[in-house]
């Protein structure tokens, strides 16, 4: 109800203004989110993810939350995992304005951001004032990284490496971002030799925090085995698929929303099978926009969902419709935990 008398107000208004705005009050305003968002529930959604639980299979991708201002709001508002960033070690403004676009009727979003924020010093200070972290954190935090554009791409690794160190110890998951279409360069290291150097420059040990890989949907599927025998071979929790993609005909940038789902579905689907193979992880996200999408990549063999232009779109009436037909599915099926509904939509 709130979201329908705000939606018209904010899309009347420039898109990265009302954006920056919105971020600004609800920064202040964490317990507006409680109001606004899924019911409180005895069902049990709880989701393994890597060596977190989340309470709802559903979480927010990077990109809207940039600086992590808004974590109290979000968290309030259900979301299993919020994943914040892309930060990059010093704060840059990013590209030349305007750069967010809206496409209302294909509930898609075009962005030639370029990793704008306020760099990992200010990020580091707010993600330490949260009340709780780590274990003791309600909902798992991811922080999304990303090198500088004025680093050079023979040493990026070294941004990377930097960041990781910075966050190891706050975040619940990190995730290397090779695959924005807005830095010049950057998806050049999701080749096998460009990730292996990145990877291994972290220098991962038993028990660090969780890693994920952020990889795009206009990589060539062909390289996708290349991607998970690196990830495996320098201990990536698992792979996030897929960042945006890129429609000349629409304009430089990243497209988001609907008009990215093809795309990503087929991305998608490679990934679970070699995912599963390998034994990492994956988190599907790019153009998810109803629960019959989501629903069709469960049954695929998925689990952990993140959004981001369907709830610009839909707002917080999309998790409730989530929650809703969720709950009506695990009561169809006789199931009383989502794990397991999973496991009855995969048999076979």
């Amino acid at each position: 109800m709130f979201y329908n008398l705000f939606k018209p107000i904010a899309f009347a208004m420039d898109a990265e203004k009302v954006h920056d705005l919105t971020i600004s009050i609800l920064s202040k305003n964490g317990h507006w989110g409680s109001f606004l968002g899924v019911s409180e529930s005895n069902t049990n959604f709880n989701l393994k993810v890597g060596n977190r639980t989340w309470s709802f299979p559903i979480g927010l991708a990077a990109g809207l939350d940039k600086n992590a201002q808004c974590y109290d709001f979000f968290d309030n508002l259900g979301f299993g995992a919020v994943e914040v960033g892309t930060v990059t070690p010093l704060a840059q403004t990013g590209n030349p304005k305007p750069r967010l676009f809206r496409y209302p009727k294909e509930e898609s979003l075009r962005n030639c951001m370029g990793f704008n924020n306020l760099g990992s010093d200010f990020m580091f200070e707010t993600v330490s004032r949260l009340p709780q972290y780590k274990e003791q954190r309600p909902t798992p935090l991811g922080v999304n990284i990303g090198k500088n554009k004025v680093t050079p791409d023979e040493i990026a690794h070294e941004d990377y490496r930097f960041l990781y160190e910075k966050f190891k110890g706050l975040a619940d998951y990190i995730v290397v971002n090779v695959s924005s279409p807005n830095t010049p360069g950057l998806r050049e290291h999701q080749s096998r030799d460009g990730l292996e150097m990145i990877l291994k420059s972290l220098e991962r040990r038993e028990g660090d925090v969780d890693l994920f890989v952020k990889i795009s949907p206009d990589m060539n599927i062909e390289s996708l085995p290349d991607v998970i025998e690196v990830a495996k071979k320098y201990h990536v929790t698992g792979i996030i698929g897929t960042n945006t993609t890129i429609m000349e005909d629409r304009g430089v940038g990243g497209i988001s929303g609907k008009l990215l789902f093809d795309k990503a579905r087929v991305m998608r689907k490679k990934c679970l099978e070699l995912t599963k193979e390998a034994g990492l992880e994956f988190i599907g996200v790019g153009g998810f926009s109803s629960f019959e999408e989501i629903l069709e990549y469960w049954k695929d063999g998925g689990r952990a969902v993140q959004i981001y232009s369907a709830f610009i779109f839909q707002g917080p009436d999309l998790l409730k419709d989530i929650e809703h037909k969720t709950k009506e599915l695990m009561d169809f099926h006789g199931v009383s935990t989502f794990e397991e509904l999973l496991e009855r939509l995969q048999e076979g």
